[in-house]
Parts: C-alpha cells; sequence; structure tokens
C-alpha cells in the first residue's frame, strides 16, 4: 500500500457522547482505584515482611 491509499482509508474518530464520555472516565477512575489498591496491598505486604525479617533477626544474637 502506498502512504496515500492508508491516508485515505483512516477515518476519524467521532467525539463521544457526553453519556459515553461520563461511562468511560467512570471506567478509568474504577481501573486507577483498582491499581492503586493494589500497590497499597503489595506495600503493606512488602513493610510487614521486612518488619518479620527485623524481628527474627534481632531474636537470632
Amino acid at each position: 500500500m502506498r502512504i496515500f491509499e492508508v491516508i485515505k482509508t483512516i477515518k476519524p474518530i467521532k467525539p463521544l457522547t457526553p453519556e459515553k464520555a461520563r461511562i468511560a472516565s467512570l471506567q478509568h477512575q474504577k481501573d486507577s482505584a483498582s491499581d492503586a489498591l493494589k500497590a497499597e496491598r503489595n506495600r503493606q505486604s512488602i513493610k510487614k515482611a521486612q518488619q518479620t525479617i527485623y524481628t527474627a533477626s534481632k531474636k537470632i544474637p
């Protein structure tokens, strides 16, 4: 395919309706909150494991 043929086949994207834009926004917020929750759970898990290792290493002397 030539460049001008590709350009002709590309169709413009229509803007979302307000209802669809709101749904897309809420979906994005849900995904962001889910990622933040997963990151926080991992952070707390790592902190707990580090504390366990620290406590165990203090008892061994």
